[in-house]
């Protein structure tokens, strides 16, 4: 007859949690922001003077668009009216599972600020020659949507020119400075 041995036990020490799933996840310090999109062409094409981020009012339908990245801001523009500001020419796309509960595609979204923040911007906003351009639309870790509105300067020709020209000097001294690290050997 085999007789077993009694098993020894470890000292009391709690059993450590090796599946992932249940782990606690670790807390990160900086923020995530799921990018939704993004207008490229306003950096080219106005000078960035302030900046403010909004939160937008949506319905179901646009929030799940957005989630799936159809969502354009080329044309937008914001709009002051009655002491709110608009978000206007903004198109999110029908989500296509929402049947007859869809959204339009370009209907007027209010933006949602803090009244000092707002009164601050509008007096900026008011100045001849300045317009107010959606930079950004994003999700936040909550899960949140947000857009980054700016207040914008139209550039000339020959500015859009100039910055081109600094843009490319700080390539090449980019490009030269990197080439330096490398022939630091020798």
């Amino acid at each position: 007859m085999n007789k077993k041995k009694p098993q020894e036990t470890a000292p009391s020490s709690k059993p450590k949690n090796k599946n992932p799933e249940t782990a606690k996840p670790k807390a990160t310090s900086a923020p995530t922001h799921k990018s939704v999109t993004e207008n490229r062409k306003a950096r080219h094409q106005y000078e960035v003077l302030d900046s403010v981020e909004c939160g937008l009012v949506l319905h179901g339908s646009e929030v799940k668009s957005l989630r799936n990245g159809r969502c354009s801001i080329e044309e937008a523009y914001a709009r002051l009216k009655d002491g709110e500001m608009w978000l206007v020419g903004c198109e999110i796309d029908e989500y296509r599972q929402a049947s007859i509960w869809n959204h339009p595609t370009k209907r007027v979204r209010k933006l949602l600020l803090h009244r000092s923040e707002l009164s601050r911007f509008a007096g900026r906003a008011k100045e001849r020659g300045l317009t107010m351009i959606p930079l950004r639309v994003y999700f936040t870790d909550r899960g949140v949507a947000k857009c980054v509105i700016a207040i914008c300067k139209g550039k000339k020709t020959h500015d859009k020119r100039e910055t081109m020209k600094k843009a490319d000097a700080n390539r090449e001294i980019q490009r030269a400075m990197r080439g330096k690290k490398f022939d630091k050997n020798r």
